[in-house]
């Protein structure tokens, strides 16, 4: 059965037993809900609770163990000679039985073997999907019993409801915490690798980026050039480019909506200002390499300009209207959350509207402002599809902006693409990249909380 009909399944038994939680605390109340400790709705929560989490939590303890017990049970049912095999050649064997039983296409003859070794990794597979969906139902039944069974005009429900939601809460923390901890450490941990063989001040110094290295050392390209400096000068011009469109006119866009304009114009332009943000960035970058481009280009050569066919300026302009939404919408919400009493006493002091926009309500929404200019920020620095499509992929280290550039997160697209070697510098370069640009982005949020936090206590 499929987990997800096998969610949807726990969800209905959950809503029933919420039902079924609520008539038990009338019954048990006598018709005077009063005499309950809580309301018969937390009654109805808690049964709900018994009887979805604890499956929920065997649901997902087994789709993380299951497989790995079907694949033991594979090696142990396979024969001994195949058992003694080397580590590589025992791996590619178990990924084609397991491909030969998902359907997919496998890289050797398939012989009686390997169909029964297949058709037996099947059937484990499907004799433990089977089983837990009948132990995650049965769980779920019981759990609906017990919980229903318990209820009684002491039992603190609202309490026990709100530890579980508590609990779940912290857990849910405690998994975004440990993921940021897991992503930070494996950046660390290859890219450590990566400056065993590359000296860290050559890569981050170094002014040529030339990643090919080599099969042989005798090879042409042998050593490679691992300097990150053009990467790093090619995604701030794309970056600075990007906001010096999408600032002004995000701000302006805001500012108008927010004051000026009336509130049907605003219910009309704000919708259609926010499907930008919805538009894939492969139409970004096709309106970038096909409209954009070539208009500068032309432009560039009508009054004499060498302007090349992917370039810096194409690339950033067609970026900061991507990212204008991010910058005009959360701008917009946040000096409309601006409290009503600050515009009035500016007016009853005899400010204009104008004085009282830039003295008064941009300087109480500046937190808003700088987190919506730090996510727009964000987004320009992971942009790729734009960047490949109308910045090309050379490295160049140059401050023009009619040139051809490339940034951090096309050169780690580029670096692991296709079948790699984990040992080799060229690709362990990536994960050197992801450490750079995981240390700028955190710099860039310290900034912003600084920022958020000064003037926040100005205007609490």
């Amino acid at each position: 059965m499929n987990s997800f009909i096998l969610i949807a399944i726990l969800l209905t038994l959950a809503t029933i037993g919420y039902s079924f939680g609520q008539r038990r605390a009338r019954k048990v109340s006598g018709g005077e809900p009063s005499t309950l400790h809580s309301r018969p709705q937390y009654y109805g929560l808690y049964v709900a609770l018994w009887c979805g989490i604890p499956s929920l939590i065997l649901m997902a303890i087994w789709l993380i163990v299951e497989p790995q017990v079907a694949e033991w049970m594979l090696i142990s049912n396979l024969p001994e000679d195949i058992q003694a095999l080397p580590a590589d050649r025992l791996s590619l064997l178990i990924n084609d039985v397991k491909n030969l039983a998902s359907g997919n296409i496998v890289s050797r003859e398939i012989d009686g073997a390997l169909q029964r070794a297949a058709d037996g990794y099947a059937s484990a597979r499907q004799i433990g999907n089977a089983a837990m969906v009948v132990v995650a139902i049965a769980i779920a039944v019981i759990g609906l019993g017990f919980a229903q069974r318990h209820i009684t005009p002491t039992l603190r429900a609202r309490n026990l409801f709100e530890r579980a939601v508590s609990v779940l809460m912290i857990a849910a923390s405690t998994i975004a915490v440990l993921t940021t901890l897991g992503i930070v450490l494996s950046l660390l941990f290859e890219a450590m690798r990566f400056f065993a063989q590359v000296p860290w001040y050559e890569f981050l110094f170094g002014l040529s980026w030339s990643p090919q290295t080599a099969l042989r050392v005798d090879q042409v390209g042998g050593s490679g050039a691992f300097g990150a400096v053009p990467l790093f000068a090619g995604t701030l011009m794309i970056t600075l480019i990007a906001m010096c469109v999408a600032v002004p006119i995000g701000l302006f866009s805001a500012i108008y909506m927010s004051e000026y304009a009336p509130p049907r114009m605003r219910a009309i332009v704000k919708p259609l200002l926010e499907i930008l943000a919805g538009v894939p960035t492969v139409v970004y970058g096709f309106f970038a390499a096909l409209t954009v481009a070539p208009f500068i280009r032309r432009t560039g050569e009508s009054i004499g300009l060498d302007v090349s066919s992917e370039s810096a300026l194409a690339a950033g302009m067609v970026m900061g209207i991507m990212i204008i939404p991010f910058i005009s919408s959360l701008s917009d919400d946040v000096m409309n959350a601006v409290p009503r009493a600050l515009r009035d006493g500016a007016f009853a002091l005899g400010a204009t509207k104008s004085e009282t926009i830039k003295q008064v309500i941009f300087p109480a929404a500046l937190p808003g402002i700088v987190g919506s200019l730090l996510l727009a920020m964000s987004r320009a620095i992971g942009e790729t599809m734009i960047v490949v499509m109308a910045a090309g992929l050379a490295a160049n280290l140059t401050a023009d902006p009619l040139e051809a550039v490339t940034t951090v997160t096309v050169q780690i697209v580029t670096l692991l693409v296709g079948d790699q070697e984990f040992d080799s510098a060229k690709t362990l370069a990536a994960f050197a990249l992801g450490l750079v640009l995981f240390a700028i982005t955190l710099t860039l949020n310290v900034i912003a909380l600084h920022v958020v936090r000064r003037y926040r206590e100005k205007y609490d």
